[in-house]
């Protein structure tokens, strides 16, 4: 669980700067947002049957899991609660102004980043309790690997 919460808390955070850089700004409920697509996206990727998918089909997939937890915390933040983070009313086949379709590609092209900074968090966790605490764990299932092959091999299919 902590391992989890780690990765939550790590790629909430990583999220919140990404969008700060792109948009100017972002809110705070987005670290919690953020963090729970990347675990949710990461969680498919951990599965044995899933990690040897090819880049493009994970990018399906995750790109799925953040819209519908987009959706779902649209219709809390913003619907419910009238905290007005997003709105995608002015955007052409939105949901309730909470998803729209040009944000779904968004998330589908950059969902290779996605998937390698969450196996790169995982691999520096690793290297923490391995080192820090002195723990025997099992090495990860997957080696490091740059961002740059995500991308190729997202680009080749594979």
């Amino acid at each position: 669980m902590k391992k989890i919460l780690t990765l939550w808390a790590a790629l909430g955070v990583m999220y919140v700067a990404m969008e700060t850089v792109f948009r100017g700004y972002s809110h705070p409920s987005m670290l919690i947002v953020g963090g729970l697509c990347g675990v949710l996206v990461g969680a498919i990727n951990q599965h044995p049957r899933f990690y040897n998918a090819p880049v493009a089909l994970q990018s399906i997939v995750g790109a799925v899991i953040v819209l519908v937890v987009e959706f779902l915390a649209g219709c809390v933040l913003n619907l419910w609660l009238g905290m007005d983070v997003w709105d995608y009313t002015g955007q052409p086949g939105n949901i309730l102004g909470q998803v729209c379709p040009l944000f779904g590609l968004l998330w589908f092209l950059i969902m290779p980043l996605a998937i390698w900074a969450e196996d790169t968090a995982r691999w520096f966790i690793w290297i923490y309790e391995t080192t820090v605490y002195k723990r025997d764990l099992d090495t990860p299932d997957q080696a490091m690997y740059s961002l740059a092959s995500v991308y190729l091999d997202f680009i080749r299919g594979r």
